[in-house]
């Protein structure tokens, strides 16, 4: 997985919006103005996503397939750049911007394409 990767799969999301909020060269991705997947700043870092709650994310981080993603909800995890294969990171993103979509208020889920 590379950010490019990443970055091409966010964007081929219904919706999806990039941003870089903090300045720096982060790759911040919205849907409803709602974060789904953050890649750092810094290349090696690799991208951080939403999982469904705190114990998905905890089980993800106990059998190693992910990290906790540093300022952010004990519900999100960090995935580095090359330590899953990319199907299972593409999934990953998919689940989250899957969340966060579903998650949206119906008047905002509404104005989205499908």
């Amino acid at each position: 997985m590379t950010r490019a990767l990443v970055n091409a799969t966010c964007a081929a999301l219904p919706g999806a919006q990039h941003s870089d909020p903090w300045g720096g060269g982060h790759d911040a991705w919205k849907v409803g103005g709602k974060l789904f997947a953050i890649v750092g700043a810094r290349e090696e870092n690799g991208v951080s996503v939403k999982c469904r709650d705190i114990e998905a994310a905890a089980l993800l981080i106990e059998t190693g397939r992910a990290f906790r993603a540093p300022y952010l909800h004990a519900s999100w995890v960090r995935i580095p750049f090359g330590h899953l294969p990319d199907e299972d990171v593409i999934d990953r993103i998919r689940l989250s911007y899957d969340l966060i979509r579903k998650a949206l208020p119906k008047k905002v889920q509404a104005t989205l394409p499908g």
